[in-house]
């Protein structure tokens, strides 16, 4: 990787709340124009460690630096050039699109404020609205102006906290459309999510576990790392045949899809063996499949137990 496309380049990363290390020892690179996903359980850092890469939260230990500046003792600088787009929605119901981009403008101090709304409420497509109140707004729209309010000060990097929660397909896929818009433009974008779907959007990943970075790269390398073998099982009444499959030797990983049920080993041939003759007696139908991402990611969770508990 090319240092000088470098946005974040971070090494031994920590963070505490209390006597919980939420955060341990995270190392990180992200290139610039670069989508970036995080996954993760709830509640396993994957967020906190978003933030201080983003110059949000300063780390207590490690080294490294975000756009060029050090991220434990310039995270306030860093703060500066950086755009959150928080799950919740954290504007004003009360005030119109215009009136709330306009009053996040006057917070940043931007002499050029009324420019600057009208031109983001052009490149989001909101200027057809811009007198409508926000509270009115569906969330596929809300969704918008929240990415407008971020984007007024020209950040250079942007930090989306699962932004598409609660927004319908049509408008997760144009705000999808849009992300990719910025990241061709140079913006780099940080975005956590719980939809394989959008991760498969981003260019590379980063799976986060209780503190700790479990796996990283591509969508296809991730899969690839974990060296599973899956296969697909179909038949009557199929559902009702998870718990007997995951005592099966060789079996790690047993998940629905659809009609369907995906197993998963490390162990190809114990796995195929044991499947053999499960199918046959009870009349069902076996196929090999490719592990997809998801099947990925449920074996990266199932073995990554919580050791922040206590």
């Amino acid at each position: 990787m090319n240092d000088r496309q470098l946005v974040i380049d971070v090494s031994g990363i920590n963070k505490y709340f209390g006597d919980k290390h939420v955060v341990k020892d995270l190392s990180l690179q992200v290139k610039q124009g670069e989508i970036f996903g995080f996954l993760g359980p709830n509640g396993s850092g994957k967020t906190t460690s978003i933030r201080m890469l983003c110059g949000l939260l300063t780390p207590d230990s490690g080294q490294g630096s975000c756009l060029g500046l050090d991220v434990l003792r310039e995270s306030a600088a860093i703060k500066r050039q950086v755009g959150y787009m928080t799950q919740k929605f954290s504007l004003w119901d009360d005030l119109t699109i215009r009136e709330n981009l306009d009053f996040v403008a006057r917070m940043f101090g931007m002499e050029n404020r009324k420019e600057a709304v009208s031109e983001a409420l052009e490149e989001l497509g909101l200027t057809g609205r811009q007198e409508q109140l926000a509270g009115t707004l569906s969330g596929g729209w809300k969704q918008r102006l929240a990415l407008a309010s971020c984007l007024l000060h020209k950040p250079k990097l942007l930090l989306l906290d699962e932004p598409t929660a609660g927004v319908d397909p049509n408008a997760r896929r144009e705000f999808w459309e849009e992300i990719h818009h910025l990241s061709a433009a140079g913006i780099t974008v940080l975005v956590s999510t719980h939809y394989m779907d959008e991760a498969e959007r981003c260019h590379r990943l980063a799976y986060i576990a209780y503190g700790s970075l479990m796996a990283s790269g591509t969508a296809d390398e991730i899969v690839t790392n974990q060296h599973l073998v899956t296969w697909e099982i179909k038949g009557e009444e199929i559902q009702g045949l998870g718990h007997s499959l995951k005592d099966l030797p060789g079996v790690d990983l047993v998940a629905s899809f659809g009609n369907t049920l995906h197993v998963s080993g490390k162990d190809g041939v114990i796995l195929k063996n044991s499947l053999e003759q499960f199918v046959q007696i009870r009349s069902l139908k076996m196929k090999s499949v490719a592990p997809s991402l998801e099947d990925a990611f449920i074996y990266l969770m199932k073995s990554s137990p919580d050791q922040m508990r206590g």
